[in-house]
């Protein structure tokens, strides 16, 4: 099968498929940075509408991680053992319930938005309204992010990461085109506000998963998506080796999710300008996140293939690269965000109270950017080695610990309290999931009796 991550130079396979993953991956941030520089425009109430909105669509991808991971190890699991059939049906057992799952979530949220919407108690009425709006298109119609993400990771799977970053490309511009129309109402189009963000963003979904579709029928090369049915019965069997991986990562995202929901009600509390520090903020940072989940995506990718091959030395060569890249690229960030925040929060915000605030967010997370790409990176390693479960208990333990420490922080010297509970648990977990890999490997190792290739 094409694709095959089990031969040839290590540093060369794995930066030949991470380098289009980390450009897809840049290709999202510049989605969401996009939205956020034109909403900024329309002040800070709106992004602060667009933030708490945010939180749901954020929780989404929380629970289509089940189908894309689980897809994604399974596969590439079984590209590594030359188990073509099996590649197959997990590839359909993956997308059939992906499928499922979007237009579930998007029921639920429709359904309930103002409940979910009332939780971050929003007491500004423009800043609520716009939440509601930008909820209940991007949720609403969240089955194409669903969909995008679980081919995303199948195409990964088989070594193939070109295809996504083209679509990922021809849905960025469409994204950018979109934008200034529908938000501002350029041209012929009508001034939308926040609920152009939201079709724009859903629209550029549609595309990127739309090029993906037509990229499994008009490639002649084998790929594991070719000959899915959606409609058949998911056999148990692939069901259940879809979930046994898939479900911890789910509730990993999603648990982490919530629990910044919970901060998000806590940093409320500071005004509209604090919430919208914590969206930008995010967003911002994903420049670093982004970049270290591309990485990870092509590393679990590479990890699963020749762990299913039974070739452990170049798994954990492949880890050792992947740490040294990941680190100088965090380093880089934790440089710009501590030395040059300022420049970087006046691109977003135009009120000088938001731009301090978001100043301070800078700063204090800057400290723990390289420690957050190292964590990331480890955790598509160990997921590769389809150890999700004990990547989630780690990430779900320390994450949690958050709380209670935004809780002591924030009383003693407020918001910048609630900044380094986030900053402060990310360096933790990137120094425990380093040395809880080593340890894993150091057992497998054991098992192997010693590291060598095996054919």
């Amino acid at each position: 099968m094409e694709g095959n991550l089990t031969k040839g130079p290590i540093l060369k396979t794995l930066t030949k498929l991470a380098l289009p993953i980390m450009a897809s991956s840049f290709l999202g941030t510049l989605y969401s940075i996009t939205d956020m520089a034109w909403i900024g425009l329309l002040g800070s109430k709106a992004v602060a509408g667009v933030g708490v909105g945010g939180m749901f669509t954020w929780l989404s991808q929380g629970l289509a991680a089940m189908s894309r991971m689980g897809g994604q190890v399974q596969v590439a699991q079984c590209v590594g053992r030359g188990d073509k059939e099996g590649a197959h049906k997990y590839a359909q057992a993956a997308v059939q319930l992906s499928l499922l799952m979007g237009i579930a979530y998007a029921i639920v949220t429709v359904a309930f938005t103002h409940p979910l919407v009332d939780f971050f108690q929003l007491a500004d009425p423009e800043a609520y309204k716009a939440a509601i709006n930008y909820t209940k298109v991007a949720c609403g119609l969240i089955v194409f992010s669903f969909l995008t993400l679980t081919l995303n990771g199948l195409y990964t799977a088989q070594g193939d990461s070109k295809t996504p970053f083209v679509a990922n490309l021809i849905g960025l511009v469409a994204n950018m085109v979109l934008d200034p129309l529908l938000i501002l109402g350029l041209g012929p189009c009508p001034k939308l506000g926040v609920l152009g963000a939201a079709i724009a963003t859903v629209t550029a979904q549609a595309i990127v998963m739309s090029i993906m579709v037509i990229g499994v029928i008009v490639q002649k090369k084998e790929n594991a998506l070719k000959g899915i049915h959606l409609f058949e019965k998911i056999p148990k069997m692939y069901l259940n080796g879809i979930c046994k991986i898939g479900i911890p990562t789910a509730i990993q995202g999603m648990a982490y999710c919530a629990i910044s929901m919970i901060l998000t009600r806590m940093v409320s509390g500071y005004g509209a300008e604090a919430i919208a520090t914590q969206r930008v903020g995010g967003q911002i940072e994903s420049v670093s996140w982004n970049t270290a989940d591309g990485f990870a995506a092509a590393l679990n990718a590479f990890v699963a293939q020749n762990y299913g091959a039974g070739k452990m030395d170049r798994v954990k060569k492949g880890y050792k690269v992947s740490l040294w890249t990941v680190g100088v690229w965090g380093l880089l960030i934790n440089f710009l965000f501590v030395f040059v925040p300022k420049p970087i929060a006046m691109v977003f915000f135009h009120e000088p109270k938001a731009i301090a605030t978001a100043v301070g967010y800078l700063i204090i997370i800057g400290f723990s950017e390289a420690f957050m790409c190292v964590e990331l990176t480890t955790i598509g390693a160990l997921s590769g080695l389809g150890k999700t479960r004990l990547c989630s208990i780690i990430s779900i333990i320390f994450t949690g610990a958050r709380i209670p420490l935004a809780l002591i922080f924030g009383t003693i010297i407020g918001l910048d309290g609630i900044w380094w509970a986030v900053s402060s648990t990310s360096i933790v977990k990137g120094i425990i999931f380093t040395c809880t890999f080593f340890v894993i490997i150091k057992k497998i190792g054991h098992n192997h009796g010693k590291w060598s290739e095996r054919t």
